[in-house]
């Protein structure tokens, strides 16, 4: 993933875990989450001051305000960090997770080609791991916005939270909810749960959404721009965005494109990777800065590979190759040949013990290690664990097969 990311012209940052709780709490529907941090003599009882980063968007908005003088704009950042979370612990859900972030960040503007490009960079990188296709869900916050308003709903962002749980709690319970917390009319309700609806892949949903009846320069304006993410990313990576109108995003700093991504046969699992626009995320005075960024549930994805049988590890250690000792004598030179081929980039270790050669054999087996080094009166000989063989080798040249040279993600054959 950080190869793909590099390759699409993102750089590495990694912020720090510990934000001040008044940021962390700024930035929507998240009190819930946020774990906050307390000193053991602090006894007063007082409100913490800092809290762990719930996410990696609210860090980056500090680190671009902090450095925005360093920065060369528009700032493409990619970051691979744990975050935390007070979530009840599931599969795909965990208190403590790796989550991988890309960003496009602006100075005062950010143009509309990013929400196309970044959904597409998510697509490109998943592309490469062993899991099914990943298909990226769009819609837009000015299509949903423009769209309520126009038919009288005053509470949009009730309206969207609710509407984002329609996956999880169907669509009764969330139109009770837009009813009866939201305070909506039974008419606005069922209007909201139609738009909710459409889904497509070309601009035949503009056409859909104009059948309900809305109009409005926002809801053109959202419209507009969903078409031509859809129909721009067809064009680029056919199949990888579709237009999904029931998608919300439950945090309120989004004012665009929004994203919501699914693994191919495993929907069940949720969203992996998730995201959208935001033009006020980061500001200072009069000054914004606006991005449009996506994040993949690292562990929620791993979750379901590994847990679910369907790739695993060639070997358990990094080790290649494991020099046998004769006896303690030996070890000095045994220490010198592992160096030699470290150098040369083959992971080396050296036997804990002079024992029997069997066992020496069997502990390199035990680990995964598929290459064991003899130094013979003959001279050296490398031992394929695997197969038995074992021939003779000129030390200085030797190099195992690449594909030994470190561990593999083998997909499981199904």
């Amino acid at each position: 993933m950080r190869t793909t990311f590099e390759l699409h012209g993102f750089s590495s940052i990694e912020t720090r875990a510990v934000e001040p709780l008044e940021h962390l709490l700024s930035k929507g529907e998240t009190s819930k989450e946020v774990y906050t941090l307390h000193r053991l003599q602090d006894k007063d009882g007082s409100r913490p001051d800092f809290g762990l980063h719930f996410d990696l968007t609210v860090p980056l908005s500090r680190y671009v305000i902090e450095n925005a003088g360093k920065l060369t704009f528009p700032f493409k950042r990619y970051q691979i960090q744990k975050v935390w979370r007070g979530e009840r612990p599931q599969e795909g859900r965990y208190r403590e997770f790796t989550q991988a972030d890309v960003d496009v960040v602006g100075d005062g503007s950010l143009s509309f080609s990013h929400e196309v490009e970044l959904p597409l960079v998510m697509v490109d990188a998943l592309s490469y791991l062993p899991v099914p296709s990943v298909v990226v869900h769009a819609s837009n916050r000015k299509l949903a916005q423009g769209f309520y308003e126009s038919i009288g709903i005053d509470d949009i962002e009730g309206t969207l939270r609710a509407i984002d749980k329609l996956d999880k709690i169907g669509e009764k319970a969330v139109e009770e909810i837009l009813v009866e917390k939201v305070s909506l009319t039974s008419e606005q309700a069922k209007r909201a749960l139609q738009l909710a609806q459409i889904k497509g892949s070309d601009a035949s949903i503009a056409d859909r959404v104009y059948n309900l009846g809305a109009r409005g320069e926002l809801l053109d304006e959202g419209l507009n721009e969903l078409v031509n993410l859809v129909e721009n990313a067809q064009a680029l990576i056919p199949g990888s965005v579709i237009a999904d109108l029931k998608i919300a995003r439950g945090l309120d700093y989004y004012t665009g494109s929004v994203y919501e991504s699914f693994v191919g046969n495993h929907e069940d699992l949720g969203s992996i990777c998730s995201g959208g626009r935001y033009d006020a995320l980061a500001r200072q005075g009069n000054k914004t800065y606006p991005g449009v960024g996506l994040s993949i549930g690292i562990s929620r994805l791993l979750s379901r590979v590994i847990g679910g049988g369907h790739i695993h590890a060639s070997r358990q250690t990094p080790t290649c190759v494991l020099i046998a000792l004769n006896n303690d004598c030996d070890r000095l030179n045994a220490m010198k040949t592992a160096m030699s081929l470290r150098h040369r980039g083959i992971p080396t270790d050296v036997s804990p013990e002079p024992i029997k050669f069997g066992k020496q054999i069997r502990y390199a087996d035990r680990r995964g290690i598929p290459y064991v080094l003899f130094d013979t009166e003959e001279g050296w000989q490398i031992k394929d664990i695997r197969s038995g063989e074992q021939i003779s080798i000129d030390i200085l040249q030797w190099m195992p097969p690449a594909e030994d040279i470190y561990p593999q993600i083998v997909e499981q054959s199904e």
